[in-house]
């Protein structure tokens, strides 16, 4: 056996040590990298003014919490106004999403109704229609009906199943439901709506929970629909209340800014732990891929 036959195994095994090695590396590379405008912008929250462009590390060679100080009483509604009205607008989002979708999923998934794959087909075909083609007939619909400046724009639609995604998201999900469940309800002479309400929402907890997590951050990460339909800073939320901050015509007060932006990301994120478990069982069993 020659010394280049021995050393060859060696060789082999050291590059399988190495390999998981260099993976963890780049992958930390990577995510200090992705992570760094969130450490910075946390960092700026708590620096004075003069220092915040001035100094780009992660750690302030100063604390100072009068950011958050002006951001919560500086401008003329006080921000735990804009938290409130971002958490009423998201909470009951939430709730008409969740209701309204899955009605419309399991009358698509598990009820038999004429046209009904028109329907569905037409149901699809509006996720591809682009938000802004739809705006200017909703704000004159909801001019009309005098809602401009109020939450209703905002919540009144999630209440009539009007997000697709979430309807085909549950619709592959009730589809995986054994029918057989429906037959036995139906013999034990329930009704449609009890086998919705009694059946398939129980076993649907996983889809439930990633339909309320996309939807509560996406509307709390909204910014241009309440733009468009409010105009009272009193019933602003919490994306346009950051706007508020920054001023094109005088000058911007970023700390406030970040130090707020900071506690916006609060609620997102306990959501988020709170459904992580369900949010991934969801995930899973569905195949939505993001």
């Amino acid at each position: 056996m020659t010394t280049d036959s021995i050393d060859r195994p060696a060789a082999a095994g050291r590059l399988a040590t190495a390999r998981p090695l260099l993976y963890h590396v780049l992958l930390c590379a990577v995510s200090i990298v992705m992570l760094y405008p969130l450490l910075w912008m946390l960092a700026s929250s708590f620096k004075p003014d003069d220092q915040i462009f001035n100094d780009s590390s992660i750690w302030p060679s100063s604390f100072s919490l009068g950011a958050y100080i002006r951001g919560w009483t500086g401008l003329q509604v006080q921000f735990g106004q804009f938290f409130w009205n971002s958490f009423i607008v998201a909470t009951l989002s939430v709730i008409g999403n969740v209701l309204s979708c899955s009605l419309a999923a399991y009358a698509f998934s598990r009820l038999r109704f004429p046209g009904k794959n028109f329907w569905f087909a037409l149901m699809l075909g509006t996720m591809m229609l682009p938000y802004h083609v739809t705006l200017i007939p909703q704000y004159v619909l909801f001019l009309n009906l005098d809602w401009v400046n109020t939450f209703l724009p905002l919540i009144v639609p999630k209440f009539l199943a009007a997000d697709a995604f979430f309807i085909f998201l549950m619709v592959q999900f009730f589809r995986g439901i054994p029918r057989e469940l429906d037959e036995a309800a139906m013999m034990d002479g329930c009704t449609p709506f009890q086998i919705y309400w009694k059946i398939i929402l129980p076993l649907s907890v996983p889809v439930l929970a990633t339909a309320a997590v996309f939807s509560f951050i996406w509307t709390w990460d909204d910014f241009f629909a309440p733009l468009i339909y409010l105009n009272d800073m009193g019933s602003y939320t919490v994306q346009l209340g950051l706007r508020s901050f920054v001023d094109s015509t005088g000058k911007s007060d970023w700390g406030a800014l970040f130090a707020m932006s900071v506690l916006t990301l609060v609620p997102i994120l306990l959501f988020f732990l709170l459904f992580q478990r369900l949010l991934i069982e969801g995930i899973a069993t569905t195949g939505m891929k993001r």
